[in-house]
This record gives C-alpha cells, structure tokens and sequence, in this order.
C-alpha cells in the first residue's frame, strides 16, 4: 500500500480519499478549507497543515481543485519548496491544456514525474472506483501509477503529457451538451402526458441511453438540484472546451449553445446547484 498526498478535499476529493482509504492506503489530506480536512478525518484521512506536507510525506500526490489557477498554483509551489523530489504528481482537475505543460516541466525540474488524470463519473463514482480516468504523461510514470489508478476505475494511457486532459476535453463535449438535451427531451415528455420518471430504463437498451440520461435526467424529473457537481464547474469546463476548439479553429454550435445555457444559468444565481438545474432554463409545459 502507498502513502498518498491529498491536495483538494471538496466533493470529489472526499470521493477519492474516502476509496483510496477503503483500498487500504495511508491518505495524507489537505484543504484551503479547514473544515473539510476536520471531515475528512472522519472516514481515515490523516491532516495536514499544508500542501506542501501532505507532499512531503507521500509518495504519490494528487491534485485535486477546481481551477486550473488553483493547480498551477499548487503544483508549482510544491516545486518551488523542494517537496516533489522522487515523486509522482497526478493531476485529477480538468485543467488548461498550457498550464498541463507548464506545472509538467516544473515537476520534471524539481525531479519528480507529472500524469495528467483528469477523470469522469462525479463523486459517487469516485468513492466506488468506477471512474474513466484518462491519463496523459511519460508511459513509465504512468504504468507505474497504474495500480493505484486502476483502485479508482478504467485508467486509460492516452499518450503524452496533455492527452489526458485533451481527452476530458472529449468527454465533457459530449457529456455537458448531454445535460441540455436531457432537459428538452424532459420538457417533451411532459408536454405529451409521459411519465417522465419512465423514460430511463424505457430508453437504456437504445440509442438514445446514456450515462446522462440514467444519473441527470431523474434529478430533473424530481427537481432534484442538490449538488453532485456545481453548475459553476460545468460552466468552467464548457469555456476550456470553447477556448481549445477556438484555438484549433474547430466549429462546434451545439457545444456553443449549452455554453449559453449555462452560463444563463449561472448568471441567474444557480451557480452551486447541481448541473441538472439546466432544466430550469427551459418553461414548463402550459407554463405561460
């Protein structure tokens, strides 16, 4: 078993301290926020003071924070005080593909091996060990990471340092534009007498399933907008997205349209609501 630095404790930091705990290795967490290492310590995760100390005692850190600024300023931190020597960083966020290569050539410098592991499955799936994992870095750094990895879901080497994320990236065109479908066709099934809390399974030998139809649609049919994820977190993602087709000059109108709807969404005040609050966006049926 490892001893494992944990830098970033929120909802799926918690998910992912709370299997690797479970798997048996020894989790050294850390938080900006004081209150969520208390909480951690709850279910076996050992506190630190600082980034830089649950670095030092591990020997494979992960990053795990909502921005992409917030891991830069992590990982190069830890780099600047000489804690990543000998290590392996893996950055789990959905981070900003030059901001990947940056904090990599500084982990290289400060003697220490970078994965870009950027994950999909939400908290849930990060406490079962059933994410997609889509790793990104030097194939040793990676294979050697494989059997913690491969304790939280289906680790996927997808090339060198950048692939990971550019993966994600992939994975959130298809995933987040998902989430705006899933509210039309609620709006649909309603404005035809169906009862909408049927049409999961109705649809999951089709086409039509996905794993958004099975997990987001039912929060919407009930209205169910307690966080899983943050409204904020998908707008966040959906502007990396709109930045790395921008620069490749990519024409991508339906990834463009749920970026509108969410950013709608945020502007109203639901920013730490659950993504399926999209559907709030759109009228009821006979609501006029």
């Amino acid at each position: 078993m490892a001893d494992i630095g944990f830098i970033g404790l929120g909802l799926m930091g918690a998910g992912f301290t709370k299997r690797l705990v479970s798997c048996g290795h020894r989790v050294i967490g850390y938080d900006a926020e004081p209150a969520r290492i208390s909480e951690a310590q709850r279910w076996g995760v050992v506190p630190a003071g600082s980034a830089s100390e649950a670095a030092s005692a591990a020997s494979l850190v992960f990053v795990c924070v909502t921005t992409s600024a917030a891991v830069r300023e992590v990982v190069l931190g830890l780099a600047a005080n000489g804690a990543l020597a000998g290590k392996t960083v893996i950055d789990v966020s959905t981070t900003e593909m030059g901001i990947t290569h940056e904090i990599a050539a500084a982990v290289a410098a400060a003697g220490g091996a970078f994965i870009d592991a950027p994950v999909s499955g939400g908290p849930p799936a990060a406490e079962a060990g059933t994410l997609a994992i889509m790793a990104g870095g030097e194939a040793g750094a990676v294979e050697s990471a494989r059997p913690v990895l491969e304790q939280l879901g289906l680790a996927t080497n997808m090339g060198p340092t950048g692939a990971g994320q550019a993966t994600k990236l992939v994975n959130q065109a298809l995933c987040l534009t998902n989430y705006v479908i899933c509210a039309e066709g609620l709006r649909l099934a309603e404005a035809y007498g169906v009862d909408a809390s049927r049409i999961p399974a109705a649809l999951a030998p089709g086409l039509g399933n996905s794993a958004v139809l099975q997990a987001i649609f039912p929060r919407m049919v009930t209205q169910d907008y307690a966080p899983r994820g943050y409204a904020r977190q998908i707008l966040k993602d959906l502007e990396l997205v709109h930045e790395a087709s921008r620069a490749q000059h990519l024409a991508m109108p339906m990834l463009s349209q749920a970026l509108t709807m969410f950013r709608l969404l945020v502007a109203q005040g639901k920013s730490e609501l659950d993504g399926a609050a999209i559907a709030t966006l759109l009228p009821e049926p006979g609501a006029h």
